[in-house]
Order: C-alpha cells, then structure tokens, then sequence
C-alpha cells in the first residue's frame, strides 16, 4: 500500500509517497480504509523543521493526523461494524500516565511523555490503510461525507469554546475571530451557533475565505484597523495578534489563544501590571488551548452535523488524489482547507 512518509529531523525533512507493509491484524484493533486526510500548519511545521520523534525501531514516520476513515475489520464486542466512518484520536498517553491522562483528559497531560499519531512518536493516517484502537476511533455520521475529516481541526475549537462558554457568560453578544483559516472559520461556525453577532479578521481582500465569512453569515473585516468597539468572546487563531486580542476583549469578556505563537508575532515587552489591571479589573478571562479529546471530538461532530453543508464544502477549497500530494503542500494564501484524497472509493 501506499503512504505519505516523512524523514529527517533537521530543516530540509523529505516528505515522499512510498510502498510500505500492510498493517498486520491484530484481534483489539480497527482495521480501517484511509479515505481522506486534512493538512494543516502541524503537518507544513514537520516538514520544515523535521520530526522530533519517529516511530519506534525507524528513523521515519508516516504524516497526518486529520483523518477520515472506513472500517474494514472490526473485532467483536468493538461497538463498530465494517463499512462505518471513523476519524481517530490524535494523542496516545505515557504508558504510565499522569492523573489526567489516566481519567481520560489526554489534552491535560501532565508529565508530557505522551505521543501523537502524524506528529511525535507514533504513525499517523497517511496511509491507505491502518490500524485504529477502537478506545480512540470516533464514528463520524456518513452524512458529513467528506467533510467528516474536519472533526479533528473542529475539536480545537469545540474545546476554545468549552471555556468560551464559562468564562464568557454572554451568548448573543458580539465575537471577534482573528484568522479566517479553518480554524477561524471553524471557530466562527460555532460562534454563529451559539447565536453570537462574529465578526472575522484576516489580511485577504477578497476570495473564498471572504466568501465563507459572510455566508456564515458574518462580518469581515481586512485588518484590524476597521474594527470598532470590543466583544465578548475573542478567539485568536493566527498566532501573530495576540496584542490585538487582548485590547479588544470587553470587560467580562473572554479571549482564547487558539493557534501557537508564530515567529515575528506581536508580541513585545509585556507590561504584567497592565495585564493584570486588564484581568482583575475588567473581570477578563484569558486561556489557552492546545490537543483535544474525545469529549472534543464529539462536540465538533455535533457541531459539523449542524452546519450548511454547501458551507462546510466551501471550506475545502483544494481536494487532490494521494498521488499529486505535493500539490496539497503548495502555499496558496487564499485557500482555505486543503484535503488529500487517500483512495478512489466514494466517501
């Protein structure tokens, strides 16, 4: 079978389209079709810059970590059945895990010796075919077709909003969105759920990522400068506004940070007085998020079950068969998602 293999762990990693062995069938796991995989800033961030851990007993690692999937095998007792969508879990815990990992929180993990399928340690779902633990398989409704490989990048943001929720306490106020990538845009899907008036920043002028706001529908704005006033849930997606966000998050308003820190972001001398006066005096909440779990996961299936689906196809602006990979990989700062097809077969 085929797979989307990457090696090196220095700058300058290769990423090719290899023949490797089929995965050996074991009587616990999921034998599942690969039939689609997303591909994200993590995947482009491997490629660059290497791969800080690869599967045990070699020195490379299958990609990917955005996935959708058919079930070919399942062993009895499993709760699935072939012919049934799955997309996995991304992160695996310590075999001796910590206390949150333990209880099921893998994205709390503690002692950090956790590893993440496509990323740190294990192989991804690159591949036309792979083995799935039933423990970390999430069944994905055959109504989503391929928009079932968005569950992963939409349990980032179901899991900002989880805290958003909280901290926030005004739904059917006003949401402010840093990024109109998938993320942002996914986080301004939910936002528009919730029945919030979300406004979206980005840099392009026009395009689909335009489009995609305003058919939410929703506000679009080209760069910081337009905006007026402040809101009260402020999700940052792009990793380079975080000064922004935070001037713009209304008193007892909420800000998450949902994208790392990029280089040459805004960043600056922090002031720690004036952040705390913001916090405590303004009643402001500040957070973070990073990984998901499976309570995630099935937020975010909940959520894509919900949407447009004309919409959610908007999204995927670049789907390309597994062998033009490279295409996928290609920067286009007007695209939006880009989606590799892993196999022929109908979603």
């Amino acid at each position: 079978m085929h797979a989307l293999t990457i090696r090196g762990a220095d700058t300058g990693a290769q990423l090719t389209l290899e023949e490797v062995a089929e995965p050996a069938p074991t009587s616990q796991d999921l034998l599942v079709e690969g039939l689609a995989l997303g591909v994200c800033g993590t995947d482009r961030s491997i490629i660059a810059r290497g791969v800080r851990r690869s599967a045990p007993g070699r020195d490379w690692l299958i990609l990917g970590h955005e996935s959708l999937g058919r079930v070919l095998h399942a062993p009895p007792g499993s709760a699935y059945s072939p012919g049934d969508l799955v997309t996995g879990l991304v992160r695996r815990p310590d075999p001796q895990p910590c206390a949150n990992c333990a209880a099921g929180d893998l994205d709390l993990c503690e002692n950090g010796e956790y590893t993440e399928r496509g990323i740190l340690g294990q192989d991804g779902y690159g591949a036309q075919r792979y083995l799935l633990d039933p423990a970390y398989a999430v069944r994905v409704d055959p109504v989503l077709g391929l928009a079932g490989v968005l569950v992963e990048p939409t349990s980032i943001v179901a899991k900002a909003w989880e805290r958003l929720d909280v901290a926030a306490r005004r739904p059917g106020g006003r949401a402010l969105v840093l990024g109109a990538g998938p993320i942002g845009l996914l986080a301004a899907l939910l936002a528009h759920q919730r029945g919030y008036d979300v406004h979206v920043v980005d840099q392009v002028a026009d395009g689909p990522k335009v489009a995609q706001v305003r058919a939410l529908p929703a506000t679009y704005h080209q760069g910081v400068e337009s905006l007026a006033g402040e809101f009260d849930a402020v999700l940052e997606c792009t990793g380079e506004l975080v000064a922004a966000a935070v001037t713009r998050t209304a008193r007892g308003g909420a800000l998450c940070l949902v994208a790392g820190l990029h280089r040459g972001a805004e960043v600056g001398t922090v002031d720690l007085a004036a952040v705390s006066g913001a916090l405590m005096g303004g009643n402001r909440t500040f957070t973070g998020v990073v990984s998901s779990s499976r309570q995630h996961f099935e937020a975010a299936h909940s959520a894509l079950r919900t949407a447009a689906p004309d919409w959610l196809s908007g999204l995927m602006t670049t789907v390309v068969p597994l062998a033009k990979y490279a295409e996928a990989f290609a920067p286009d700062p007007h695209a939006i998602k880009t989606v590799i097809r892993l196999t022929d077969a109908a979603v």
